[in-house]
């Protein structure tokens, strides 16, 4: 008995002089791989976020929540009379963006500059923001089965805007909603 790849050879083989149904066959094929892929496609979905740290604690937020990642821009317009966690208003790319410092609005301190500290800018329709985190990890991928609705306590109070956390062997990685952040009257709430 021979093995099926080289039953395939020959098949195609076969077919060499008759390119319609050479054609079709190779259709054929494709169409049955790209059906079987999307078959594993579905049954492994993941889950891909930015990995970012805050108070000394590891978070995640929704790739789709994230519109890009920014350095600390060299200055920015200090807004009066606004909560003291608006750090300012900068020109992005000749758009002003509102910096906000995550760790102060939470209530958990200043979020100190350094080299690593960056700005996560939401992908929000309405409410333009740039948060200010410690650190920006990249990407993390996560099989939906990992999920887990019940967040663990964090160092920046900031459980309200949990939805849920991906769980890896002892790793616990919270989920941070910017929508639920952005959305909270507690933001809406910026004048002093």
């Amino acid at each position: 008995m021979s093995e099926p790849s080289a039953a395939v050879e020959v098949d195609l083989k076969s077919l060499r002089d008759r390119p319609f149904e050479l054609l079709a066959e190779l259709e054929r094929r494709g169409r049955a791989v790209s059906a079987q892929l999307s078959e594993q496609a579905d049954a492994g979905r993941e889950w891909v976020g930015v990995a970012l740290r805050m108070a000394g604690d590891l978070y995640l937020v929704a790739r789709e929540e994230t519109r890009e990642v920014l350095g600390v821009p060299a200055s920015s317009t200090r807004v009066p009379g606004a909560k003291p966690w608006i750090k300012g208003l900068a020109n992005v790319r000749g758009q002003l963006l509102p910096i906000i410092d995550l760790r102060q609005f939470l209530g958990s301190g200043v979020t100190p500059i350094t080299r690593n500290t960056r700005i996560v800018v939401v992908h929000h329709r309405e409410i333009p923001a740039g948060l200010l985190v410690d650190e920006v990890l990249g990407f993390r991928r996560f099989a939906e089965n990992e999920f887990s609705g019940e967040a663990p306590p964090t160092v920046a109070r900031c459980e309200r805007y949990l939805a849920g956390a991906f769980r890896r062997g002892q790793e616990q990685w919270p989920v941070l909603s910017l929508r639920g952040v952005l959305e909270s009257p507690a933001f809406a709430e910026a004048a002093a």
